[in-house]
């Protein structure tokens, strides 16, 4: 299983915001057992989204979306998800009390734009969000799962570690991927490699070997896909040793 990763957003492409999401969501999911084939960053417009999810749709099993869903006029991801989808933004009452209650708790008026964050589209399942007004969502569409998250780390992660990397582990049975990250000092890239050389070619099938090169140092990273942790680890540890 295999997933894509798109965030939205204009201050993105400008540079103005560092793009910590797709590290985060990428290890996390990693960290479950499933692998991200693509990261991909497009501004707040119809068309670059539509665009993004169609070639998502294509070569991705689970597509996670962040950013675009704030009350504000610049923030229209939730309005093309639900065109997408072939849905219609409803009321929900539970959304709506559970943005009630969170601006009560900080003493934050309820004005219209807070409202219109309770409007949902009908087709889809609700994440709930107890770090903020706008919730996530959740579709399905010819076998490709859709996620779609706020562009706010904290909101976002707290969504991920509180209810989706839950209920994907529950749903599937997923494989182990592991990372093991060696370190050397004071050798070329290009020497190390002819000093792995035969290493490289008797090395398992299963494992891929990565040159990770900075000033002075190299970092040799080795990746495996397994079906069970304890055997996946021991092979992993054996080519490591």
């Amino acid at each position: 299983m295999n997933a894509e990763i798109i965030t939205i957003g204009d201050e993105l492409l400008i540079g103005q915001v560092v793009n910590t999401n797709s590290s985060w969501i990428a290890e996390s999911l990693n960290g479950i057992g499933i692998g991200v084939i693509q990261m991909t960053s497009i501004p707040d417009q119809e068309k670059a989204i539509i665009q993004a999810l169609v070639q998502a749709g294509e070569r991705a099993h689970i597509i996670f979306i962040t950013g675009g869903l704030g009350p504000t006029s610049d923030d229209i991801t939730k309005n093309v998800l639900a065109t997408y989808f072939g849905g219609k933004l409803v009321r929900n009452e539970e959304v709506l009390h559970e943005i009630r209650e969170f601006l009560a708790s900080r003493r934050v008026e309820l004005n219209e734009l807070n409202l219109g964050q309770a409007m949902v589209p009908d087709n889809c399942v609700i994440i709930p969000n107890r770090w903020g007004t706008a919730p996530g969502m959740w579709f399905k569409k010819k076998g490709v799962e859709y996620i779609s998250m706020p562009g706010v780390p904290y909101e976002m992660k707290g969504m991920m570690t509180g209810t989706i990397l839950p209920e994907l582990r529950k749903r599937y049975k997923l494989p182990v991927i592991l990372h093991r990250t060696i370190v050397t000092q004071g050798i070329p890239e290009s020497h190390l490699a002819g000093m792995l050389e035969n290493y490289e070619k008797t090395l398992h099938k299963d494992i891929r070997l990565a040159y990770l090169p900075s000033p002075g140092i190299v970092r040799l990273r080795l990746s495996i896909t397994g079906k069970e942790k304890e055997k996946t680890e021991a092979l992993l540890n054996r080519e490591i040793e």
